[in-house]
């Protein structure tokens, strides 16, 4: 009897082993292998086994909303209003067992704010690969739609790129960086794919998740942080409603946002503009401990203050606010 499970152990092993082996080449083969393992076991399913080599879609797969919370409590720094938006908007959507739209958010900060950082948190808690996911992609303007006379090329390309991403995962996440930089009228053409409509062409988009990076609005941003500060009052008193609606008014009439008369923004079809504010000293060095700590090192304050203190501020006479975030703490620390 034991040695009876052991060859089918064994057997089964083999199996899978080979169609590991050949599952770069001949995905049928790996079916037969899988199949085989499971006609021999007679509890081994196709998705259970073959989801264990490749990476799979899972629509089922439930948002744990616990551990995004932490990780944007202990990674981010300083961005309540992005911490409580994106965590709030994130579980809603995904607790949505038949949304009506694509979930879309538009992060607006100055560089080193933390937006990337958000986006690759996000991208994590959505699919276990992160960045390095088949059904995550990112496009950054200045690489993916450099040339100003390509624009009609780009948008044929971005809507056949999308079309054929979500047909394969309902539940792809598009991210799109440094959206300043985009030519005006190229991010129109994913217009249809997030409006309400059930399926375009045969395809549903309702389940997708499109996220926006732009530095564009980093000054209306500031101001109202700078406004805050001068009043006496926290920026942690700081709401939503004080910044959103000048942020897409803001982007809509700024040539350089790549949202410039958008019919996204016309449409109402950017469910979350969520700002950024400018860091602080006491931010930054929060950066710099964060960065310690994952590189496996004991804090040292003296180092922490010494990084915080080498980075420049403004406005010119309070130096509240760090003109870089934290986007060189790395480096920084690397001399110390």
């Amino acid at each position: 009897m034991l040695r009876a499970g052991w060859l089918r152990g064994a057997v089964v092993l083999a199996l899978l082993l080979a169609a590991r082996v050949v599952a770069a080449f001949e995905p049928i083969t790996v079916g037969l292998a899988i199949g085989a393992a499971s006609a021999i076991t007679g509890y081994l399913s196709y998705n259970d086994i073959y989801c264990r080599f490749a990476e799979c879609c899972r629509e089922e797969r439930p948002l744990n909303a616990s551990a995004l919370k932490l990780d944007l409590e202990e990674k981010l720094f300083g961005q309540h209003l992005a911490t409580e938006v994106i965590l709030k908007a994130l579980t809603g959507f995904r607790n949505n067992k038949n949304p009506k739209k694509p979930l879309t958010l538009s992060l607006h900060g100055w560089a080193g704010t933390g937006k990337n950082f958000v986006s690759q948190i996000v991208a994590e808690n959505l699919h276990p690969k992160g960045l390095k996911s088949n059904f995550v992609h990112l496009f950054v303007s200045t690489l993916h739609f450099p040339h100003e006379q390509k624009i009609k090329l780009y948008q044929d390309q971005l809507q056949k790129w999308i079309r054929g991403n979500v047909s394969a995962c309902a539940n792809s996440v598009f991210i799109f960086d440094e959206m300043d930089k985009l030519h005006p009228g190229i991010i129109d053409a994913i217009k249809p794919f997030l409006d309400y409509y059930e399926q375009v062409d045969g395809v549903s988009y309702r389940k997708a998740i499109f996220i926006f990076l732009s530095n564009a609005g980093g000054d209306l941003i500031t101001k109202t942080a700078l406004d805050f500060w001068r009043a006496g009052r926290k920026r942690e008193d700081i709401q939503l409603k004080d910044l959103e609606p000048v942020l897409s008014v803001g982007v809509f009439n700024n040539k350089h946002s790549g949202l410039w008369h958008s019919g996204l923004i016309d449409k109402n079809l950017i469910d979350y503009f969520i700002p950024f504010l400018p860091l602080e000293y006491r931010h930054v060095k929060m950066c710099v401990r964060a960065e310690m700590r994952a590189r496996g090192s004991a804090i040292d304050e003296d180092i922490v203050t010494r990084v915080a203190e080498e980075m420049t501020f403004f406005p010119k006479d309070e130096k509240i606010y760090s003109d870089k975030g934290c986007k060189t703490v790395q480096s920084r620390l690397d001399f110390h």
